[in-house]
This record gives structure tokens, C-alpha cells and sequence, in this order.
């Protein structure tokens, strides 16, 4: 893994399937987080984010690159913990809001793409959560979004492994008589999730407030895989295998 380009290093698809590598080096590094990849395959995709990596993209060279990210910490929303202001109790109370759980990304990706102007999730990163789809029985992207008559008004997209949900990007419309609806929309996410049987929600960078009102908790790296291993994987950390 010596070759370098942004400052950070490479990661094939080789390494991130290596338990000593992963394990030995890449792990127990908490001066790296980020590192980089060309390989925008589905079967790469799916590798890293079961490995506990989350991937946005950018720019070298004019060279579109995938950058896989192992955070220093993560936050975590166990449902029990889930904190529903009042001014969102009432939203839902009032408009009977409903949450769709779908597999087709566009329409929130369209009101990504609208709020978010060259945000990371561009269309090659789109394809390849599309091709991931059908893939891999323990992994799968969805969509989760709140709308009313005129479209999608709030929504994410994010991928279950497991027992374990991770949001990737989301929006919601800024408009005053949406107000509110993305706090909505998290609510019920969560108690979908709650009531589906998941373990926990890895809602990635702990440095967003939003999280921690919605109840997250900051979990640091070696805590956050010891979970992620024992839910994702079905066995402990330290007793992962190839």
C-alpha cells in the first residue's frame, strides 16, 4: 500500500479483504483515515463498506476517485436512545406523515443533487450503488423519503449490512412549510429500523449536531468495529477470518 496520491494512500480491493492487512495496519492507524481507490466496482463498493469504510469521491488530475474512509469515530444511534423533539412530535402528530422504504434511488438523489450542487454522490458513484444492488444477500441500498403531492420532500439514501443501517447523503426542502420534515423523516427511519430488527443506525462523522440531538452517541473506531464485526458478520471482531 505505498502508493500515494492526495497525501493518502491507496486501497485495492485486495487489501480490503486481507484480515492482516486490515487487522495489522490499516485498523490500528489512528493517523489514517482516509485512503483511495479507481475502482468504482460494485463487488469493491460492497467490500469496503462491509469492512466498516465509508466511501465519498472526488477529484486528481481531473481523475474522478472513490475515497473510502475508516473514521477516527463514528455516531451511533442505538433506537432505545432515539429523541424525538417536540416540535417534530407534533409535525407528525399533525400531517400523519409516512416514511417509504424503497430500492430505487432517484428521486431522492434528484433532491440531493438540487439542495447539494457538486456534492460527492455524482453519477458514477450512483451506478455503482446500483450495481451493487442484487449483489451481495447481506447488503442493500435504499432509499427512505417523505412525500406529499408535489414529490419527494425529504429523504435519504444509505445501505443495510446485517443488522446494521449506514446513511450515505440526504436532503430535505428548505422551503418554511417543510420545516422540520428531514427531523421527521429521521424519527421514522429510526422506528422503522426499531421495528425491523436492526441493532443500530451508523450515521458516519460525529461531528454534525443533528445526530446528537437525535440521540447518537459517539462511538470511537475500535468500539465501533467490535460492534459493527459482532452485527454485520455475525462473529466478533477479533475473530474474523478470510
Amino acid at each position: 500500500m505505498n502508493n500515494t496520491q492526495l497525501g493518502i494512500h491507496h486501497l485495492s480491493y485486495d487489501d480490503i479483504t486481507n484480515h492482516k492487512i486490515l487487522h495489522e495496519f490499516i485498523y490500528p492507524d489512528m493517523f489514517k483515515n482516509y485512503y483511495w481507490s479507481d475502482d468504482f466496482s460494485a463487488e469493491y463498493y460492497i467490500a469496503k463498506a462491509k469492512a466498516g469504510f465509508i466511501a465519498v469521491t472526488d477529484y486528481y488530475e481531473e481523475e474522478e476517485l472513490l475515497l473510502p474512509e475508516i473514521q477516527f469515530s463514528y455516531a451511533l444511534l442505538d433506537f432505545d436512545d432515539l429523541h424525538i423533539s417536540t416540535k417534530a412530535r407534533k409535525l407528525l402528530q399533525k400531517r400523519n406523515l409516512q416514511l417509504e422504504v424503497s430500492q430505487n434511488l432517484d428521486e431522492v438523489v434528484e433532491g440531493i443533487n438540487r439542495l447539494h450542487q457538486n456534492n460527492w454522490l455524482t453519477p458514477k458513484y450512483l451506478n455503482t450503488l446500483k450495481a451493487s444492488q442484487g449483489l451481495d444477500e447481506n447488503f442493500k441500498v435504499i432509499s427512505a423519503f417523505i412525500r406529499d403531492e408535489d414529490g419527494v420532500v425529504a429523504g435519504e439514501i444509505g445501505y443495510m449490512i446485517g443488522k446494521t443501517y449506514t446513511s450515505l447523503s440526504g436532503f430535505s426542502k428548505r422551503e418554511k412549510e417543510y420545516r422540520n420534515y428531514g427531523t421527521a423523516q429521521l424519527i421514522l427511519l429510526a422506528l422503522y429500523l426499531q421495528e425491523n430488527g436492526f441493532a443500530f443506525w451508523n450515521l458516519g462523522q460525529s461531528y454534525m449536531p443533528y445526530k446528537l440531538m437525535l440521540g447518537a452517541k459517539i462511538v470511537e473506531r475500535e468500539d465501533f468495529l467490535k460492534r459493527w464485526y459482532v452485527e454485520t458478520c455475525g462473529f466478533p471482531f477479533s475473530a474474523q477470518t478470510n
